[in-house]
């Protein structure tokens, strides 16, 4: 059957039950037992029968079920394998361990305003927690008016409705700028994509690490970065052809940090000695590279626990509010030691 087709009638027809006790199986109406409830929605998942469940014992025995979707950025599939995301989830994954939850990762990417109303009103879990704002930002204000059972991982915007949870990017933008600045570094470039909210606030941490220090920006040493090696080493071989002075590279995240290393190191610039290098996320690989990275710690696994806890505790609340977790300077090798 599909989903447009199927009725209460076929699923009472199916699970050998009246029309009412399905339709109050699926409203998790007291009234209907668990063994029921389980048996009920096991079918209407199985024919893809569009319902919202709210029962909190699932098939699974687990106290929930939190679902974790990442956004398309900026019109492209964001990769769920990115190092960052992959510690993120893996925090995620443990705080709904301890939770009693079940956690599931939905290979679903919205778009546009039908997909978030359709992820909130078709999936089975309780709660879903969006990895990132990407361009939805106004989506899900508009999303909040209606739901409340879901969190955000990202950047906390002026006029937001929705509840977020991130680091405190601009902190740890002007922070590790500042980092750097102090080691004697003069001609710094920012390599990013600052249409994504959490790098633009990176960004102006950066900006605001030079104006606090007195010195002038470049504009020739802002570089637009997507989170992919490629884009980053591009990046960054565009500086060198061009024959732009710089002495120091802040990537918006460790990926493109790690990319701005080996493109210098493949051009004979040694790093630290010639040009300094830090990041932002403190992926567990970016200690063990050559040299070490400098970079800014976020605490996926802290991230994790926070997220879980706000959406749990939404549920008796009805409300979260949002929060700015603090960040960590993490110096290595890759900036020259202080």
């Amino acid at each position: 059957m599909s989903s447009t087709r199927t009725r209460l009638e076929d699923l009472a027809a199916i699970a050998g039950v009246s029309i009412a006790t399905v339709s109050r199986a699926l409203n998790n109406s007291p009234a209907v037992n668990d063994e029921t409830k389980r048996r009920v929605w096991k079918i209407a998942r199985e024919h893809n029968y569009n319902f919202r469940p709210s029962m909190p014992a699932l098939l699974s025995g687990a106290a929930a079920t939190i679902a974790i979707v990442v956004p398309t950025l900026a019109g492209r599939q964001t990769e769920v394998s990115d190092p960052f995301f992959q510690e993120l989830i893996g925090g995620l994954s443990e705080a709904g361990r301890a939770a009693g939850c079940d956690v599931l990762i939905s290979y679903l990417a919205p778009k546009n305003q039908d997909d978030l109303a359709s992820i909130m009103t078709a999936n089975r879990a309780e709660g879903v927690i969006f990895l990132g704002q990407s361009f939805l930002h106004e989506r899900f204000n508009q999303l909040a008016e209606t739901e409340s059972r879901f969190i955000v991982w990202g950047a906390e915007i002026p006029g937001q409705k929705y509840c977020s949870v991130g680091s405190d990017n601009l902190r740890g933008g002007k922070r590790v700028t500042s980092h750097l600045l102090n080691l004697g570094r003069r001609r710094i470039a920012f390599v990013g994509d600052t249409s994504n909210p959490e790098i633009l606030q990176r960004y102006e941490g950066y900006i605001a690490a030079h104006r606090r220090a007195d010195v002038p920006l470049d504009a020739d040493l802002t570089l637009q970065s997507s989170f992919d090696v490629e884009s980053a080493e591009a990046a960054i071989a565009s500086l060198l052809e061009r024959g732009v002075k710089f002495d120091a590279v802040v990537g918006a995240n460790d990926l493109i940090a790690l990319a701005a290393i080996r493109s210098l190191l493949k051009e004979g610039v040694r790093v630290p000695d010639d040009v300094s290098v830090v990041g932002y996320d403190d992926l567990q690989l970016s200690a063990y590279g050559y040299p070490a990275l400098t970079t800014i710690s976020q605490e996926p696994a802290r991230a994790g626990r926070v997220l879980v806890a706000k959406l749990i505790a939404s549920a008796d609340t009805g409300s979260m509010r949002s929060e700015r977790l603090p960040t960590e300077l993490v110096v290595r090798e890759s900036c020259g030691l202080a």
